[in-house]
């Protein structure tokens, strides 16, 4: 079988920066991404439908047959629609109550009627709202039927100890884990140290490490190789990105290769209590959001200086270095280096250079499919400016 994940129309550029340099269904939360989860639910030979200048990290299908399945990358998945999809004939459309697409045989047309509930990310902020949420249904399934390496006696638990799922190889001592507000997830590999304080539903994948006296409130994630300290709260860290040192980050989306300098605080809540409006890259303007929580949204290969203040409901481009000793503007376009006295464009090749170094100490090599991706996010980040 077939499958492809595709970007659904308009939804890609409400995901921005995020989706700069990846399709929608790459996208990290919970625990896992948009497409290894339809992945555990679904067997078959999987492909991307995305931007062109995406595809060389993320292939085409070569071939197209009218009983591929096409499913839309913004949707969660959960056995019950991916019964649904699976029950769908050549040239039928699954379609929620709301007119959501969610899937398709071949080139669709005929809708089928999905009465269940639907989870999606359709804005850039859905993916630290519903982080929780999607958080539970990962643990659910992932831990089913499977054993929890031991907790370490040196730690403090509050509430079910079940909700906890240490993986091979991690380490877990002196912490205090509690479970009554959602369950922990510790991966493969990974590290909390001593003094730390979480507060679940709270995903750390494998080789994610928490510095010595973290605290973490949910619903956060940290994806693979991530490193925070400080104070986090509903944080989604995609992968790779670090927040080491103290300063607080809360109700953020941060993508992968990031790195935030000591100090580094974001706001997340207006001194006013009102409602946050954030930058939407298809307006060219600050849209309204419903929300009274924002922090930082940040695009891939993104860094702070020390000491570093982000006002509230911050977007920061890709490849950007912020050095500023005030807070620097709410809306920072892709390859921008500087703060509060304006910015410069960063130079490519530097941000090349210093690219290689950075996924070098991961073991990840910038080849040249990379640069070619970087390459075309950094020809058409002008009309940004």
């Amino acid at each position: 079988m077939t499958i492809i994940i595709y970007d659904p129309a308009g939804v890609r550029a409400n995901l921005l920066p995020i989706t700069y340099t990846r399709p929608v269904g790459a996208i990290r939360m919970g625990i896992d991404t948009m497409a290894n989860r339809w992945k555990a639910f679904i067997p078959g030979e999987y492909y991307w439908l995305t931007e062109n200048y995406l595809t060389e990290l993320y292939p085409a299908s070569p071939n197209s047959a009218d009983t591929d399945i096409y499913i839309a990358g913004n949707v969660v998945a959960d056995s019950d629609i991916a019964e649904a999809i699976c029950a769908l004939r050549p040239g039928q459309t699954l379609v929620s109550a709301a007119g959501r697409e969610i899937a398709r045989r071949g080139s669709g047309g005929e809708c089928v009627l999905y009465r269940g509930n639907v989870t999606a990310i359709d804005q850039v902020y859905d993916i630290f709202v519903k982080n929780g949420e999607v958080l539970e249904m990962d643990f659910a399934r992932i831990t089913a039927g499977r054993t929890s390496c031991p907790l370490h006696g040196s730690n403090v638990v509050l509430g079910d100890s079940s909700r906890i799922f240490i993986e091979e190889g991690a380490t877990v001592e002196a912490a205090t884990l509690n479970t009554r507000q959602g369950p922990i997830y510790i991966g493969r590999n990974a590290t909390v140290m001593e003094g730390c304080r979480m507060r679940g539903p709270i995903a750390m994948c494998e080789h994610s490490t928490a510095n010595m006296g973290t605290l973490i409130y949910g619903a956060t994630t940290l994806g693979p190789y991530c490193k925070v300290g400080g104070e986090i709260n509903n944080v989604v860290m995609l992968g790779y990105a670090n927040k080491a040192h103290d300063g607080f980050l809360g109700n953020a989306v941060i993508g992968e290769w990031c790195n935030l300098g000591g100090g580094t605080v974001a706001s997340n809540l207006k001194n006013d209590y009102t409602e946050i409006k954030l930058w939407n890259y298809t307006a060219h303007r600050f849209l309204r959001t419903g929300l009274q929580f924002c922090g930082l949204i940040m695009g891939d290969h993104s860094k702070s200086a020390i000491n570093t203040s982000f006002n509230t409901a911050t977007v920061v481009g890709v490849g950007c270095n912020i050095i500023s000793e005030g807070m620097p503007r709410v809306f920072i376009p892709s390859f921008l280096k500087g703060g509060t006295a304006g910015f410069d464009n960063v130079n490519l090749n530097e941000f090349f250079a210093i690219a290689q170094r950075v996924m070098a100490r991961r073991g990840i090599v910038l080849n040249d499919a990379h640069r070619r991706m970087y390459q075309a996010i950094f020809d058409f980040a002008d009309r940004y400016k």
